[in-house]
């Protein structure tokens, strides 16, 4: 496959959260040139803003409420390519349970709550698990596994929004899409093949 988005302008929001050199090397490898800045003009002035995180939601809240957080939202608005990992869908949403008081960036309604508790399951939920398609999208569009660290999950006000559900104890949502927004609950970099594909084609989107 020929590289894409070599000439795209594609910028991995810097939130201090997660290894970010490792979602870099991903996107170079899947055909981008990635920088990465916590700069708001910067982030507003990318062709594609890649959100990745891992960590805890306040850790991530705090560090889009100086600017960089007004700057996604800006990118969003006018159909700039969005892709978030991980904290980077969270934070899509209004709030989350691991972090009262904390705000979400609130594209759109719906909150992040706690995985249920089940019998012989553990929580984190670490390691690899399969995606799901629910619907036609291209973000996930067959059933594939991706590797999760997470322990939250998000709970969208818009069930429409779920492009791909994974079971881990209790049913949840590990994709959604809508027109420029695309964001996964699992790590599309630590994901081999399947997330390498899945970078690829956002690329090509964006491209």
């Amino acid at each position: 496959m020929p590289a894409v988005g070599k000439s795209m302008n594609v910028v991995v929001a810097d939130t201090g959260l997660g290894n970010i050199k490792s979602v870099v090397r991903a996107l170079d490898r899947a055909g981008a040139r990635a920088v990465v800045s916590n700069d708001p003009d910067t982030v507003a002035k990318g062709d594609a803003v890649v959100v990745p995180g891992q960590g805890a939601f306040g850790d991530c809240s705090r560090a889009l409420d100086h600017g960089l957080g007004d700057a996604i939202r800006q990118s969003i608005a006018r159909g700039v390519p969005y892709l978030g990992i991980c904290l980077g869908l969270q934070v899509l949403f209004d709030s989350s349970e691991e972090a009262p008081g904390c705000a979400g960036l609130g594209v759109f309604g719906g909150h992040v709550a706690r995985l249920p508790n089940a019998a012989g399951i553990k929580i984190p939920h670490v390691g690899w698990n399969l995606a799901e398609p629910v619907r036609d999208s291209w973000l996930v569009h067959e059933p594939e596994h991706f590797y999760f660290v997470h322990g939250y999950v998000v709970i969208p006000r818009d069930a429409s929004l779920a492009c791909a559900m994974t079971e881990h104890g209790a049913r949840f949502v590990s994709a959604i899409e809508k027109d420029n927004v695309a964001a996964v609950q699992f790590h599309p970099e630590k994901s081999q093949r399947a997330g390498l594909a899945l970078l690829e084609r956002f690329l090509q989107r964006g491209g």
